[in-house]
């Protein structure tokens, strides 16, 4: 089993960015333009590495290779993105890797590529880039090419000497349970060994509503490969596991007007198999609220007034900081209700709330992130 932070320091310690590997400070797959890059630079690694794994490194300065992080990012829908644009996609793994020396709510983003040995291509026009386009690696750069011949594979051997010595032992499987537990001990931090081989560490906040068990705050890691499988500091989860399996229900707070409930979103069962391998399912729960219409286009309409306000600089009545602090959640709802030019608000507002406080810019980022699970369900 590969450790993925050793396997991502070997790949940073690899000269530079080349036919198999890349990194990158950030990626944005929120708008066209940030999704038609990443589609480009998958479609290139691919096609460049028919025979071996390629690797993308998010959260690395590009001069230096500093570890700056970026934030927590829910793979679970990822793969149908890859599908819907490319012809003969590439399997595609995106996790999220902690670091010691990051905030709790920064990790290092790794995305795995295993090629089908096939030329992957675009399937459709996105943002600038046209149906039917193939990119290759060219040294640390992904450019459209025209191909007649063969593809060489020259990496193979490489690639497997790094995932070679980025395998785990019980050394690092120990000092990660410890450091798990050290580091959450204010969090009910626990850990189960599964199969006798994997190791699930998790803590959050725990309370109990009607004799049920949930947790705020909420960090998961499978500390056999260091790899952060949940993250949360809004949420409600509850957690629950047998000898074979790990359970998630993640639930988010919506509602209008202090109306607010707990909803499902979205339930994760992590399977352990008695061959050392593990398969991770994904299933959405979510329903989204239907509200009254009339008082929804009331709160619509005050939500656009109040972005205007934010954008000119204006000051807020306390009324309207309540508003302006609810702003993303009410967007989200009148888009779950079919108003389709909320979201087009919400993206406005994103400058000027990230300017205005962290805490309403975390709002924002947790609306984005139900969207995301719920669109590419």
């Amino acid at each position: 089993m590969i450790n993925k932070r050793l396997l991502i320091k070997h790949l940073l310690a690899h000269n530079d960015e080349n036919s198999f590997y890349d990194k990158k400070r950030k990626i944005s797959i929120s708008h066209k333009e940030g999704k038609a890059k990443f589609l480009k630079h998958i479609c290139a690694l691919s096609n460049s590495n028919p025979k071996n794994n390629s690797y993308i490194v998010i959260g690395v300065e590009d001069e230096d290779n500093t570890i700056i992080g970026v934030d927590f990012f829910d793979d679970s829908k990822i793969q149908n993105l890859i599908n819907a644009y490319l012809s003969h996609p590439p399997i595609v793994q995106y996790e999220n890797i902690p670091f010691p020396h990051l905030p709790d709510d920064k990790v290092v983003g790794l995305v795995t590529i295993r090629p089908i040995d096939k030329i992957t291509s675009l399937r459709k026009n996105i943002w600038k880039y046209y149906g039917g386009s193939v990119f290759f690696r060219d040294g640390s750069m992904s450019m459209p090419k025209v191909f007649d011949i063969e593809i060489k594979d020259i990496n193979s051997k490489i690639v497997e000497a790094i995932e070679t010595h980025a395998q785990n032992n019980i050394e690092h499987t120990l000092n990660g349970v410890f450091d798990f537990m050290n580091k959450r001990k204010d969090y009910n931090a626990q850990y189960k060994v599964f199969k006798e081989y994997f190791v699930v560490c998790w803590a959050g906040q725990k309370k109990e509503v009607k004799n049920e068990v949930f947790f705020s705050r909420v960090d998961i890691e499978l500390i056999n490969e260091q790899v952060r499988l949940f993250f949360s500091a809004l949420d409600e989860v509850s957690i629950s596991f047998d000898n074979d399996t790990f359970r998630i229900v993640e639930y988010v707070n919506l509602g209008l007007q202090n109306t607010n409930k707990y909803y499902p979103l979205e339930e994760t069962i992590i399977q352990f198999e008695n061959n050392a391998n593990y398969n991770i399912e994904t299933k959405l729960l979510f329903e989204p609220p239907q509200f009254d219409k009339k008082a929804l286009h009331h709160i619509y309409n005050n939500n656009n007034a109040i972005l205007e306000k934010l954008k000119k600089g204006l000051s807020f009545t306390k009324n309207e900081e309540l508003d302006l602090l609810n702003l993303p959640v009410t967007y989200l709802i009148c888009y779950f209700n079919s108003f389709h030019d909320a979201m087009d608000k919400l993206n406005q507002a994103k400058p000027y709330l990230r300017s205005y406080s962290e805490s309403l810019y975390n709002l924002y980022k947790e609306s984005i992130r139900i969207l995301r699970k719920v669109k590419y369900s």
